[in-house]
């Protein structure tokens, strides 16, 4: 049986930008993306013609660095600068 990733699974620091959205840390980087995802789903941030891009509100552009629409590809990679 495989051993789960443990680098995936350690506790993360988590910035006081995406704190407001993920809550506070630490928190593994697997439940940080889970929990981005139920953001987004609850304030209905999802674009509805490309389901692929998110549509940021103010405190997801913050964690975006100041970009109103991203896809999701980018958005791991934007959220990971704040966590340490």
């Amino acid at each position: 049986m495989a051993k789960a990733n443990s680098a995936f699974m350690k506790p993360m620091n988590i910035s006081a930008e995406l704190e407001v959205v993920v809550g506070k840390g630490p928190i593994p980087r697997s439940e940080v993306v889970k929990k981005l995802w139920v953001y987004i789903k609850k304030n209905n941030l999802q674009d509805d013609k490309n389901k692929r891009n998110i549509n940021a509100d103010d405190a997801l552009k913050v964690v975006f660095g100041g970009k109103s629409v991203v896809n999701m590809f980018e958005m791991t990679k934007l959220v990971s600068k704040h966590l340490s």
